[in-house]
């Protein structure tokens, strides 16, 4: 019976907590966290409710209407569609739309609103990427590698497609 040893218990005090291990996973996750937090950001874009109301002015307005449809978009003037562009690569074909908004913008610069008409459950990327397309056009300078943006449409309505 010698080999046995009693412990005694040290009155009512509670065990000791180690948070040695919590400390050294906290010093780990705040840096990180502290880091990755500086390159989150929220952007938000005002957009405009089409109106149905028409001017009464003597000068015919343009009108851009970008109709993004499952597959494909489509370029009108309020009356008719101007140009159609297939999706390729199981997308959208945003550089053309690009190219044709920015013909529009040359014969009408002082023209800053669009209408973006969009067909139901149409990806939210895709929206977003349209909606970049006609905001602003990236224009290559002359042969070198400069990239200037230009902006073409910014005020932008957004309703459902007919």
């Amino acid at each position: 019976m010698a080999g046995r040893h009693h412990y005694r218990k040290k009155g009512n005090e509670p065990p000791e907590m180690d948070i040695t291990t919590f400390l050294n996973l906290m010093v780990v996750l705040v840096p990180f966290l502290l880091i990755t937090a500086v390159f989150s950001r929220i952007t938000i874009m005002e957009l405009h409710i089409p109106s149905g109301a028409g001017n009464a002015s003597d000068k015919p307005q343009v009108v851009v209407e970008v109709i993004v449809r499952k597959d494909k978009l489509e370029l009108g003037n309020g009356q008719g569609v101007i140009a159609r562009l297939p999706n390729v690569d199981g997308g959208y074909d945003v550089q053309k739309l690009s190219d044709y908004l920015l013909k529009v913008k040359n014969n009408y610069p002082d023209k800053t609103d669009a209408t973006i008409l969009v067909e139901p459950d149409i990806e939210y990327e895709f929206m977003v990427q349209v909606m970049d397309a006609v905001r602003s056009a990236e224009i290559k300078q002359g042969g070198s590698e400069e990239v200037e943006k230009v902006a073409l449409f910014p005020d932008m309505s957004l309703g459902d497609a007919p």
